[in-house]
């Protein structure tokens, strides 16, 4: 975890920021050798005596870029192995943080959200590290050659580079106070943005168009306003490193009126303020990148230091069929209040249960607690008799397949899109898999077969199509237990009660939880209960009564309530 907590540079872009600077000192010695040899040339010496300043800004014209591409390649390959390496450490620290610790952003806004930050403060080595060790490289170097020609010129060079120092810890203040800010309003804008695109038929049907693109220029004037805002410190440092780099070289050049006689040594002390301006100006960009690398490692800290929700340790699991038991289970997102009434439930192997109930009721919390994304507050939840907080996060997690109701179709072959859920499944079985799920159909229309590339870019799928794929990832999983968060949600009647019927087919030597608000197909469960504010009813589905050779019962007259508490 260390690792990810820090931005001290390693050894190797350390290395890489002394090559920088003798990069960015040898652009300053060419530039100040070429105004001392045309200087000197326009005297018509002996040519002898020119041979030195010829070889010397041969030389350093040759160092510059050799020395540029090594403290490049240096840094470069530094920065981009460790930011693979941060990213796996960040991956794995995130699990027993997810989902309950991650707060309400989407998963691709967290994702994208922990992907910028950790390359932010990985960038921050090539961007600030060794921009600024070449600067203070360069900077003594050019001070120690001004103040060996004319000491009052090396103090002038010297109160430049402090006046520069200065400008740029200033551009850093500001930047860093606005980074709040910024991030504010581009959260606004990529939220309103989300809102309008998602619910645009919503927005046309009340003839809330004008109101939504009112919203989408709000956002983006004070996006606008912010960049503007935090824009200010980069401007400023550039400026003042302009001008002092100006007042510099009028100083110099008014010292080696008065005290230097020789007119190319003269010309040497007159351009190497320039020199070193020039060689300077990058540190104005590598305030706002460490800035931003604060900000981001500030994030990612704050992220990573919360308590999880779910225990990581434990022993493994020995059943590969295990008996889901909960006994008086709660469970809270935030530790404030109960988010779920008290479950008991006993569901073994190959058992089928339907979970029902209003919006905020407990359905997904429940889920989440038996997919163990969340550990219960209250009460005992067991698989084959072993507490959960007591087997091993990973293992654990690695029974249960979840199909949510947004199934992501990556843009890859068919193939890939069901390799995602068990790479070691071989070609039969991912076809058995599309089968099963329903999908004989598609699979006969893939031109290239499980080559054909799906998604953006290749074959589009309907949203049926897309329940059907997250089932059929589900069995190639092979996992024994299948947790369904309204699969069906947004199809209609008659297809969602035939993908749940192929979902039963598929999964029948599985346990199955399925949790949904709409009771379409529910009544091919084993056992179906509601989950209420404060209590909760279960209801024998007629499949189980025929199964039984009972005569099947209304579920109104078949229920019972297994379990009550006060919603807290």
């Amino acid at each position: 975890m260390s690792s990810l907590q820090s931005l001290r540079p390693s050894p190797r872009i350390l290395l890489s920021g002394l090559i920088g600077g003798a990069a960015t000192a040898s652009g300053i010695a060419l530039t100040a050798t070429s105004g001392w040899l045309i200087v000197r040339a326009s005297e018509r010496p002996i040519i002898l005596t020119l041979l030195v300043a010829v070889v010397g800004v041969r030389a350093f014209g040759i160092a510059r870029p050799v020395l540029r591409y090594v403290e490049r390649l240096i840094s470069h390959d530094e920065a981009l192995g460790e930011l693979a390496g941060r990213r796996a450490q960040m991956y794995a620290a995130l699990v027993p943080l997810t989902p309950a610790r991650l707060g309400r952003r989407s998963r691709s806004s967290v994702l994208a959200g922990v992907v910028d930050d950790i390359t932010d403060v990985v960038e921050a080595q090539v961007r600030v590290t060794v921009p600024v060790m070449s600067g203070v490289v360069a900077g003594v170097l050019g001070a120690i050659l001004a103040a060996l020609l004319n000491p009052t010129v090396g103090l002038i060079v010297a109160g430049m580079l402090l006046v520069i120092a200065g400008s740029c810890y200033l551009a850093y203040l500001l930047e860093r106070s606005s980074q709040a800010e910024l991030l504010a309003a581009r959260a606004r804008v990529q939220q309103v943005s989300d809102l309008v695109a998602g619910s645009s038929l919503e927005l046309q049907a009340i003839g809330a168009e004008a109101d939504a693109r009112s919203w989408l220029v709000d956002a983006h004037r004070a996006w606008a306003a912010a960049v503007r805002r935090q824009s200010r410190g980069r401007a400023l440092a550039a400026a003042i490193i302009l001008t002092s780099t100006g007042i510099a070289a009028a100083g110099a050049a008014w010292i080696a009126a008065q005290q230097v006689g020789s007119a190319p040594v003269a010309a040497l002390l007159i351009v190497l303020p320039v020199a070193l301006g020039d060689g300077l100006a990058p540190l104005a960009e590598a305030m706002r990148a460490l800035a931003r690398a604060e900000g981001a490692q500030q994030r990612i800290t704050d992220l990573l230091d919360q308590v999880p929700a779910v225990a990581p340790a434990g022993h493994g699991i020995p059943a590969p069929l295990p008996e889901l038991t909960t006994d008086a289970v709660q469970a809270s997102w935030r530790g404030e209040r109960m988010d779920m009434p008290e479950v008991t439930l006993s569901l073994a192997p190959g058992t089928s249960l339907g979970i029902t109930g209003p919006n905020g009721a407990g359905k997904s919390t429940l889920l989440a607690v038996l997919a163990r994304h969340l550990d219960p507050a209250a009460g005992r939840y067991a698989l084959s008799g072993d507490e959960v907080r007591d087997l091993e996060l990973g293992e654990t997690r690695a029974r249960f397949a979840i199909v949510d109701d947004e199934p992501h179709v990556f843009a890859s072959s068919a193939r890939n899109n069901l390799l995602l859920a068990n790479p070691e499944a071989g070609d039969a079985d991912l076809i058995e898999g599309l089968e099963r799920a329903g999908l004989r159909g598609l699979l006969a229309e893939l031109p290239e077969g499980l080559d054909t590339v799906l998604g953006s870019g290749g074959r589009g799928l309907s949203g049926g199509e897309r329940a059907r794929l997250a089932i059929a990832r589900a069995v190639v999983s092979r996992r024994p237990v299948v947790l369904l968060d309204e699969p069906v949600a947004h199809l209609d009647h008659a297809t969602a009660v035939a993908v749940l019927r192929d979902l039963r087919e598929a999964t029948a030597d599985r346990t199955v939880v399925l949790v949904s608000h709409r009771h379409d197909g529910l009544d091919e469960l084993d056992m179906v209960i509601e989950v209420r504010a404060d209590q909760v009813i279960t209801t024998t589905c007629s499949r189980v009564a025929r199964n039984r050779g009972d005569e099947p019962t209304e579920p109104a007259d078949d229920v019972e309530a297994i379990g009550s508490t006060d919603h807290r």
